[in-house]
């Protein structure tokens, strides 16, 4: 998980300074961070078998039990439609004044 963290700390990082270099020309820079979306990224038999190693083969619904103990709402993943909205609310009118920040849209992961 090293090259994960690294990975996404320096998504952070540039984000961020992108959004001070950015915001005289009224740019923003916001980065979204997803819980586990339902997409073939997870929904996968090697992604299952890292969440459940003692069970062969498990299933979408053995999978689903594993996935949401790992987030703060009871829920095992969001659909691709939460994150798309949360991006088209970044890009909206609505976020005009919205820069620099790192939305979760994780059924609360990150505050377990």
């Amino acid at each position: 998980m090293a090259q994960y963290t690294a990975a996404k700390h320096g998504v952070v990082g540039l984000m961020r300074t992108l959004a001070l270099e950015l915001a005289p020309h009224k740019i923003r820079v916001n980065s979204v961070h997803p819980t586990t979306v339902d997409t073939i990224m997870i929904q996968n038999e090697a992604t299952r078998e890292l969440f459940l190693p003692d069970v062969h083969d498990p299933t979408r619904e053995q999978a689903a039990e594993a996935f949401t103990a790992i987030n703060a709402l009871p829920v095992p993943w969001v659909e691709p439609l939460d994150i798309s909205n949360a991006v088209l609310f970044l890009a909206s009118d609505e976020a005009r004044y919205v820069t620099g920040v790192t939305l979760p849209v994780d059924a609360g992961f990150t505050i377990k």
